[in-house]
């Protein structure tokens, strides 16, 4: 889904499926680890016009909302946040609904790692609302790219029933409102 999406708004964004295609749940410290190695070890960095490689600093990009999780304690163990927000750091792109200050609280330890990208248009869409548009059958169509809708209905992903009670409704009235039965979802970051 993330390709697809990808693919339909920008020509120097790229999707890596690493941990997608992992067969059991990846932590965030993890995931950053892999995506360190395989960039500055395994690529040697990044390539300069000159010819000169040089490392790139890996962070991890989050919404407020999981940020927020971080500072709920017994959420995150110490040792993840320590690993995370220590060695990698984040950007944190502001969302609607979710106090910043709180989401910040108890992560005051690492705050010279913490970068805050302050939403100056209002932008309220998130993975979790849209998985909960799709269960109440209202349309996603222009929150998502349509070969993101068109492939959650295809592999009917996130169905609550597991059934595709609202891809049948809508093929038996013959409509095509951009609903999909399912959710978006899948934040590359979660708990650990």
């Amino acid at each position: 889904m993330c390709e697809l999406a990808a693919d339909q708004t920008s020509n120097w964004l790229m999707v890596d499926p690493w941990e997608a295609i992992q067969p059991e749940y990846m932590p965030t410290a993890l995931v950053l680890d892999h995506f360190e190695h395989e960039i500055n070890e395994v690529l040697g960095g990044a390539e300069r016009p000159d010819g000169s490689r040089v490392p790139v600093r890996i962070s991890l990009l989050a919404g407020a909302d999981l940020i927020q999780t971080m500072s709920t304690p017994g959420v995150w163990s110490q040792e993840d946040l320590n690993h995370i927000l220590g060695r990698f750091g984040t950007f944190i792109v502001e969302r609607s609904g979710t106090d910043i200050d709180d989401a910040l609280a108890n992560l005051q330890a690492w705050k010279d790692k913490i970068y805050v990208i302050q939403q100056l248009i209002l932008n309220n869409v998130s993975s979790t609302k849209i998985r909960l548009f799709l269960r109440r059958e209202m349309s996603v169509q222009y929150l998502i790219p349509a070969p993101v809708i068109e492939y959650i209905e295809q592999n009917g992903l996130y169905e609550e029933d597991g059934a595709s009670s609202v891809d049948g409704k809508r093929k038996s009235k013959g409509e095509n409102s951009g609903r999909a039965s399912p959710a978006v979802g899948a934040s590359s970051s979660s708990n650990s």
